[in-house]
């Protein structure tokens, strides 16, 4: 510890120095960067004795005499320079070898090859432009704790090039989502995320207080109720990507803040939600990995077949061997569960018993994207019934990997049936079910006004990226996960 304390009493030195000398680098407001490391390495014939300007990151040093050598690193890799003396004069080499590694300089000079063949700047001037007052981990041993990776997300970019490459591709992928969705004709939106009423999905919000109006208010757990406002205001397809919030557990998978995304499609209903989300993914793998077979793990997942089709009735059959259409109440739901060492609480019904024996059963069996279909009513207060069978609805979960990644429904737009839906989930939060939905009278407003047939999906978008970067955890893709205070 005293060796590390002497070196940042040295850096801060080396500052106050230059301060004194009248070049502090902190008084520079630009520098004109001109190329980037790997533009000039895959444009070198081009760019062979040209002037080039780079900027970055100072990664490695070494001092030979009248000549040195240096790494930059910036925005897309790594580029050599050599700094000699004869070069950028007396002074300026000087002030070069004082350079410590982390310090960001903007180097101008001729593109070149050493005689080993790299591709290296000639520098003709080297201009501090940010002291680093602070050591980055040790070169050879990098930075590989998980917990101070993503405290320190910024030191993680610097050291490890495969984080920085995760989340450019993450950004790929965002972008190329809404390239999808505006060639399909969709309008992107923005709805609130401070809420009196926390509805759309099944989960416990996190709670604050409005002081100027002196009232409660939620973050938003959910996109949907806003966004199907629109659908009866007459916007036929429209989509958000936004933050959504849950108060719940911290695991591979979970992170309270987390990016979701859905859409809304007027006349239509969850078989054109299957449809479209194949053709999104697979433009998707496409664009941001060159291909429709993606590995994940151990697995290779192929996006190019057609995606399975699959009951949640014919899931639960093939994987838990139970046969759901011969199950005829409640009682015998629990009886089977209870045989199969699932466990389920006193409010649980027929349809919640199904979904659980689903969730201990099948879901880890699919491996390949597979759309689940027709859920029970019990867990589905916002969907339309099946008109076959009212004991089910038309709705679909897509699994990846063993992971729910979408949640879709052909969307309920019956005002008087929503509300008696609302009524159940009351009842169940009266009973003691947390992640219950309220009742949301301006909704039901809405619906009354008349909302067309519609089909709707939900996406978390941070899964999507997990899969197409081959990132085990959810905080991997989260530039800054939350973390547990280090005062607790």
């Amino acid at each position: 510890m005293e060796n590390l304390n002497e070196i940042l009493r040295l850096r801060r030195e080396k500052l106050a120095l230059l301060q004194a000398a009248g070049k502090d680098p902190f008084v520079i407001t630009k520098f004109d960067q001109s190329h980037h490391s790997m533009d000039i390495k895959s444009n070198y014939d081009e760019l062979e004795g040209k002037t080039v300007s780079i900027a970055g990151r100072m990664m490695f040093k070494r001092v030979m005499g009248k000549a040195s050598f240096c790494n930059v690193r910036d925005l897309k890799g790594d580029i050599q320079v050599y700094v000699a003396r004869d070069s950028i004069g007396v002074e300026e080499y000087m002030g070069f070898k004082k350079l410590d590694v982390g310090d960001i300089i903007g180097v101008t000079g001729e593109v070149f090859k050493t005689k080993t063949g790299e591709i290296s700047v000639h520098a003709a001037t080297v201009t501090l432009l940010s002291k680093s007052l602070q050591t980055l981990p040790e070169k050879y041993h990098g930075l590989t704790d998980t917990d101070t990776r993503y405290r320190q997300r910024y030191t993680d970019l610097i050291m490890n090039a495969e984080v920085k490459d995760t989340f450019i591709k993450r950004s790929r992928i965002i972008s190329t989502i809404r390239r999808f969705l505006d060639e399909q004709g969709f309008m992107e939106v923005e709805t609130p995320m401070l809420v009196q009423n926390a509805g759309g999905a099944a989960a416990r919000p996190f709670e604050t207080h409005f002081n100027a109006l002196d009232e409660d208010l939620k973050l938003r757990i959910s996109l949907e109720l806003y966004l199907k406002r629109l659908i009866v205001g007459g916007l036929e397809r429209v989509y958000e990507i936004g933050r959504v919030f849950r108060n719940e557990g911290l695991d591979t998978r979970h992170n309270p803040e987390f990016t979701l995304m859905e859409l809304y499609q007027a006349y239509t209903d969850y078989h054109g939600m299957m449809d479209l989300t194949e053709a999104m993914y697979r433009r998707v793998a496409q664009e941001v990995n060159g291909s429709m077979q993606v590995t994940y793990g151990e697995h290779v997942i192929d996006f190019e077949k057609p995606f399975e089709r699959i009951t949640m009735v014919d899931a639960v059959k093939k994987y838990a061997n139970v046969d759901w259409n011969e199950v005829k109440d409640t009682a015998q739901a629990r009886a089977i569960a209870d045989r199969l060492h699932v466990e389920y609480e006193d409010r649980h019904q027929k349809g919640d018993i199904l979904s659980l024996i689903f969730e201990e059963y099948v879901e880890e069996h699919l491996i390949q994207p597979t759309f689940v279909m027709d859920h029970p009513i019990e867990i589905s207060p916002l969907t339309k019934k099946k008109p076959d069978d009212p004991e089910y609805v038309e709705r679909f979960e897509m699994f990846i990997n063993g992971w729910e990644m979408a949640n879709a429904y052909s969307e309920l737009n019956d005002p008087i049936d929503q509300r008696e839906r609302f009524k159940a989930q009351e009842a169940m939060l009266a009973a003691g079910d947390e992640e219950a939905n309220t009742t949301d009278e301006d909704f039901l407003n809405a619906l009354e006004i008349g909302m067309p047939p519609t089909g709707g999906i939900g996406y978390g978008i941070d899964r999507l990226v997990m899969i197409m970067t081959n990132s085990p955890a959810i905080r991997d893709v989260l530039l800054f996960p939350t973390m547990k205070s280090l005062d607790k």
